[in-house]
């Protein structure tokens, strides 16, 4: 008799923060059937991304060539990552989930974000880590939160794989890349990033699937495989949320 008046309470609850505070659309804010749905027009403005792509860095390719397909940039100078997924293309409504994310104190949005990236590495090995990106701790301390950690706790929770919150630490501050261009991205970050003595020993021999927001130039990406790869790593794989296609400001 308990349990049943408890959940009928509990529903009594949802119902009226639902009726006080309806779901609402992570890119526009418009009121939307369930919590982490889109509107029908964010929805459809979403460029999912998917095979044909370089195996290396999700882009996509005009042709399907292959499981291991990769393109012309990658295959002149390999990434020092082993293999990228990227849900959608980075765009209006992606671009603005992922800032109200960032900067718009929003953190229930990684969730939102986890739903279609968790879906890209349904069929991966079930001792990869998961790992995120790392922040300097001033810029965690003026933003509250970690944004990738957020991202990749939640895609851990979904596909039932080991999150490991500080498998990667940043060891320097770096300026915020907006603007550079791929050079001065890959110079600014180099260095910037290490694996903990304690987590050396446990990483050696194993695959690391690295998370983040979004995928600019690699440079970042890079920068943490290189450090994972030092440390031990046998393999890297980056999961973002969005790629960037073309030269566009913003990202990593």
């Amino acid at each position: 008799m308990a349990a049943s008046a408890a959940r009928l309470l509990r529903a009594c609850w949802s119902a009226g923060i639902d009726f006080a505070l309806p779901p609402r659309c992570p890119g526009c804010g418009s009121i939307v059937e369930g919590d982490h749905r889109f509107c029908a027009a964010c929805w459809q403005a979403l460029d999912f991304l998917g095979p044909p792509a370089c195996a290396m860095c999700a882009l996509p390719l005009p042709h399907d060539a292959g499981d291991g397909a990769l393109c012309g940039a990658c295959h002149a100078a390999p990434r020092a990552f082993d293999r990228a997924y990227a849900a959608v293309a980075y765009g209006e409504v992606a671009r603005t989930v992922a800032l109200r994310l960032k900067y718009g104190g929003r953190p229930g949005l990684a969730r939102t974000m986890a739903g279609p990236m968790a879906r890209l590495v349904r069929d991966a090995p079930p001792d990869l880590l998961v790992a995120a990106v790392p922040l300097h701790r001033w810029r965690l301390w003026s933003r509250g939160y970690n944004q990738a950690l957020l991202i990749a706790r939640s895609v851990a929770a979904r596909t039932g794989l080991a999150c490991v919150p500080d498998l990667l630490v940043r060891t320097r501050a770096t300026p915020v890349l907006r603007g550079l261009g791929g050079t001065a991205r890959a110079r600014t970050v180099a260095g910037a990033f290490a694996v903990p003595q304690h987590h050396r020993a446990p990483i050696r021999g194993r695959a690391v699937l690295l998370v983040d927001d979004v995928f600019t130039s690699g440079a970042t990406a890079e920068a943490c495989a290189k450090a994972l790869k030092r440390a031990g790593a046998a393999e890297v794989r980056l999961l973002c949320w969005a790629r960037v296609l073309r030269d566009a400001a913003g990202g990593r």
